[in-house]
């Protein structure tokens, strides 16, 4: 018996793989090319990144950085462009429609610099994210107001110390006269200095458990509130290795009296509000951190092609066309998830882990080797033409993309893996071909509609259905026949993993151990080589690159190395194919992800 996976807003699919509801094309976009115009104003606004005299550019930012301050000329750049609508929702005068979207109209910003994207921004997504799940008409109608005046908002809720746990002890809200009392502290807050509105998560229950916590807004009269009666104290700054210009600083509420209605949601939703607001976070992050690796590998294309009228040295042909391969393999998951939200939000949970899980793994290995190609280049702090990876390699962990968020990631994971394997694998039905097709329209991004923990695996499902639909191929030869191989390869690792799986302890404190985190490993690396064969297959030949496999063999012949599968050896071409695409994108100014876009330069 199979399970419909119905997207969110439309009807239920008359059978696996039928398109869901009226064609596309009679469908609303919900903002796609809006948001394509947006982003492309954005990249031209923000101008050349390798220009050594742009005020916005990679060389200035990294100046900011190394002074330990905001980039303020490109922060109003920001402002004035109007880029805190993009983070509310359309429904209360924002822009933000579809998660995908979103990060598309951010990657200009990102593609820059991780620490300004996260310093004006991304993180007053996150902190609204609960207010736009349950938050009441007013405190939605305050929220917007701040961020589509230019304002920010702090999320607050753990401390970093604490491996990203929302369980902690930092705040306390305890019922008060018309309300609570919010009391304690935290050291590391991004923006607090300068927020107008914070989200609080604070223990409302002495008891540990998933109803111990609730969230509160604080708006900008409270905060004003607080600071004038001593009970909101603003702790020092924190200096940090990477994000060097981030503002971080703390928070310390001492009995600060808050309103019933200060409360989002209600009383103890603040843990389950966290599980499945942070799926948007989590699926974000590793999709515009691509954006960042891009320009990393544009910087080491320039440096082995600068001035040269031969061919590419043989050298650099493997690890440059690789790290071009493994960056369309992340945009493929990355993609896959954020769509997924607003497709299938009641099943996105897992999958949201996996990418959080595996791009930021693929982005730190990808460095490494462009650190090979560029060499001392690559270290020159502040260069316009190639400093892009030094910065990079330093702020990637603290924007989340650590060893911390590797964890968190393995706790949502590893509890499910049993569940998916019993009920889940080989048995699901694939999910609607809009996932997958850039040019489908999609629903809007509901947060109210995001689930906790759907045991449902509709990637599983696509990577058998493809292995299924290349089996003829095997018989042909060529690179069709080697990316079947890979395929099969794939579904036989997924057979092993369950058998593995549906063995495993019932209790969940019994999932500990390396052995488990090796299953939620090869699980995740499952699902990024089902999200390479879900966006190969969706390809309609509007761009003939991506329509050919060579990419899809190159990406998946490296997923299936880490895994420790066997793989097929290149076929003959492979390798030159993914070089020349490389190299064209390289010289047309164009991305390396799968929309290929034009770039400033």
């Amino acid at each position: 018996m199979t399970t419909s996976l119905a997207p969110a807003g439309l009807p239920a699919g008359p059978s696996v793989g039928s398109p869901v509801g009226p064609p596309p094309a009679t469908r609303p976009q919900l903002g796609a090319p809006e948001a394509a115009a947006r982003a492309a104003r954005l990249e031209a606004l923000l101008g050349d990144p390798h220009d050594p005299a742009n005020r916005h550019g990679i060389a200035a930012l990294a100046g900011a950085d190394a002074r330990r301050l905001p980039p303020a000329a490109t922060e109003e750049l920001l402002a004035s462009a109007g880029l805190g609508a993009e983070f509310v929702p359309a429904g209360d005068g924002g822009r933000l429609t579809r998660a995908d979207l979103l990060a598309q109209v951010l990657r200009p910003v990102f593609r820059r610099d991780v620490a300004l994207g996260f310093g004006y921004g991304i993180t007053s997504l996150f902190a609204s994210a609960p207010v736009w799940a349950e938050g009441t008409p007013q405190q939605r109608a305050e929220l917007a107001g701040v961020l589509l005046g230019g304002g920010r908002a702090s999320i607050v809720h753990h401390e970093m110390a604490h491996a990203n746990g929302i369980l902690r002890d930092e705040f306390t809200a305890e019922p008060g006269p018309g309300g609570y009392r919010l009391s304690g502290s935290k050291d590391v807050i991004l923006n607090a200095a300068r927020s107008q509105a914070y989200v609080v998560y604070a223990r409302t229950a002495p008891a540990r458990g998933p109803r111990s916590h609730s969230v509160f807004l604080v708006d900008s009269d409270a905060i004003a509130d607080a600071r004038a009666t001593g009970r909101l104290t603003h702790l020092p700054r924190v200096t940090t290795h990477g994000m060097r210009g981030g503002l971080f600083s703390g928070l310390e509420f001492d009995g600060f009296p808050l309103p019933g209605h200060a409360m989002v949601g209600e009383e103890g939703q603040g843990v389950p509000l966290a599980l499945r607001t942070f799926q948007v976070n989590r699926c974000l992050i590793p999709s515009v951190a691509v954006a960042s690796a891009d320009t990393v590998l544009h910087s080491a294309v320039r440096a082995v092609t600068e001035g040269r009228t031969a061919s590419l040295a043989r050298r650099w042909h493997k690890p440059l066309a690789g790290v071009f391969a493994d960056l369309l393999a992340a945009d493929s998951m990355a993609t896959v998830s954020l769509r997924a939200l607003s497709l299938l939000p009641a099943h996105v949970n897992v999958l949201a882990a996996a990418v959080k899980y595996v791009v930021p793994d693929l982005i730190r290995e990808n460095l490494e080797e462009l650190a090979g190609v560029l060499g001392g280049h690559g270290y020159v702090r502040g260069d316009a033409q190639y400093g892009a990876l030094d910065k990079l390699v330093r702020d990637l962990p603290v924007a989340g993309l650590g060893h911390a968020g590797t964890a968190a990631c393995q706790a949502v994971i590893v509890p499910q893996l049993r569940s998916l394997a019993e009920r889940s694998w080989f048995r699901m039905p694939e999910p609607p071909p809009g996932l997958f097709g850039g040019g489908a329209a999609l629903p809007a991004l509901d947060y109210r509609q995001l689930g906790i923990a759907g045991g449902d695996d509709f990637l599983a499902a696509t990577l058998v259905g493809a292995a299924d639909r290349l089996g003829s191929a095997l018989r042909f030869g060529g690179q069709m026949a080697a990316l079947a191989e890979l395929a099969d390869g794939f579904v036989g690792e997924l057979r092993e993993l369950r058998t593995r799986c549906a063995a495993l302890p019932a209790a969940r404190a019994t999932l500990a151990g390396p052995g488990v985190a090796v299953l939620a490993d090869r699980y995740a690396l499952i699902l990024a080589a089902a999200s390479v064969l879900g966006m190969w297959e969706a390809q309609d030949g509007t761009d003939a690159f991506l329509a050919d496999p060579a990419w899809a063999v190159l990406a998946l012949t490296r997923i299936g190395s880490r895994l420790g599968i066997a793989v097929p050896d290149l076929p003959e071409g492979c390798l030159a194919q993914v070089l020349d695409e490389l190299i064209r994108r390289h010289r047309a100014g164009r991305s390396y992800d799968l929309d290929g876009t034009e770039l400033v330069r």
